[in-house]
């Protein structure tokens, strides 16, 4: 079924609205995948957030014209799968995924920060961890000296005598001190 003209306009008016939010655009060939494939790939990347779309290459071209992702527009042709996402790495990583799992999905192209991505580029940019992972890391790097730092010091104190079992009579003793008078 074909749209008229007001429909591919809404279209156009839609994934440019998508694009025009989006860091990422991944661009994979979903020649020979079943109903039941698509529908698995579109649920993980709803769980992602990524906007996946089938798309005519000249509705798709027109929408991101004047975008980032312009420079993939000489990409754009056979039956292809178009996956935004707002994340840097999600649209990469649901298709690399999928990809990996299924041989018929296959990876054409993608765009991050208005530099086009060949094959391998989108297998790069998936392989980077998400961005809770790296703040994670970033976070366990910040804190292990600070406790490395902490069980030497315990480590010392346990030498010297314990001074632990000091440090926690002292608030009992300032407790103590304030107490008023009767």
């Amino acid at each position: 079924m074909s749209l008229n003209r007001n429909e591919k306009e809404a279209v156009i008016a839609e994934v440019a609205a998508q694009a025009g939010k989006s860091q990422t655009l991944a661009l994979a060939e979903y020649r020979g995948l079943t109903v039941t494939q698509l529908d698995l790939l579109r649920k993980a990347a709803r769980a992602q957030g990524v906007y996946l779309h089938v798309l005519k290459n000249t509705l798709a071209r027109r929408a991101v014209a004047g975008t980032p992702f312009e420079v993939v527009a000489e990409s754009m042709s056979g039956p292809l799968i178009y996956g935004f996402s707002v994340d840097a790495v999600a649209a990469a990583k649901v298709i690399a995924d999928f990809a990996k799992g299924n041989d018929k999905l296959v990876i054409k192209a993608g765009a991050y920060a208005g530099k086009a991505l060949d094959v391998d580029g989108v297998k790069a940019l998936a392989s980077i961890p998400s961005r809770e992972v790296l703040l994670a890391q970033i976070c366990g790097l910040l804190q292990s000296p600070m406790s490395g730092l902490a069980r030497v010091l315990v480590a010392v104190a346990d030498q010297k005598g314990g001074s632990a079992p000091v440090a926690e009579e002292a608030p009992a003793a300032e407790v103590a001190s304030e107490a008023p008078a009767a």
